[in-house]
């Protein structure tokens, strides 16, 4: 008869999430992995299967709460343009408030691309979550007269997404709060009435 698990298993993809963002996912020994989790490497193989079934877990439970974050934002109160203005001033604080890591994603992609494999699967699905949740944003600016007509909502997006991941690596290089918040600005004033 197998023992039942005696750890959280949530707290554990957190924890691995956390090694996999500071290091990237090459850097990240198994070793790093069972100290960032309190797990031993059985346990962390026997519930895991491998540390690329572990890292997708994490690419998996990092989108989600990303994407809940940027939709909370997005779905919140005023225009279109007053919330991708928002979107913009969370994702600054949020880089300078934990150590300007960039994003998970972003770093996963310039660091393996998109492999056709159950990581590339979870990159392009959050790329694809992220696009519909922009391009909605940007079919309610056209809609309540905040953003200019004439672009395609999905290119509104594809720009945005852009964006997104240029002040996360902008983040990374140790760019300055004003540089980001110039680049969000210039980006808004692109597409804002």
């Amino acid at each position: 008869m197998a023992r039942p698990r005696e750890f959280d298993e949530t707290a554990a993809v957190e924890s691995a999430m956390h090694a996999f963002w500071t290091r990237g996912y090459e850097a990240t020994s198994t070793q790093d992995l069972c100290e960032a989790t309190g797990l031993g490497r059985s346990s962390v193989y026997n519930t895991f299967t491998s540390k690329k079934a572990l890292f997708q877990r994490t690419l998996t439970h990092y989108s989600a709460q990303g994407l809940a974050g940027r939709k909370a934002v997005l779905e919140g109160p005023g225009t279109a343009a007053d919330r991708l203005a928002a979107m913009f001033d969370d994702l600054i604080d949020d880089e300078l408030r934990h150590g300007r890591r960039g994003c998970l994603v972003v770093n996963t992609l310039a660091e393996l691309g998109t492999p056709d494999d159950e990581v590339g699967a979870a990159l392009r699905k959050d790329t694809e979550k992220q696009l519909a949740l922009l391009t909605g944003s940007a079919r309610e600016g056209v809609l309540d007269g905040s953003l200019r007509d004439g672009r395609a909502p999905a290119d509104v997006a594809e720009f945005l997404l852009s964006t997104i991941s240029g002040l996360r690596v902008m983040s990374r290089r140790g760019a300055s709060p004003e540089a980001m918040h110039a680049v969000a600005d210039l980006a808004l004033s692109a597409i804002t009435r």
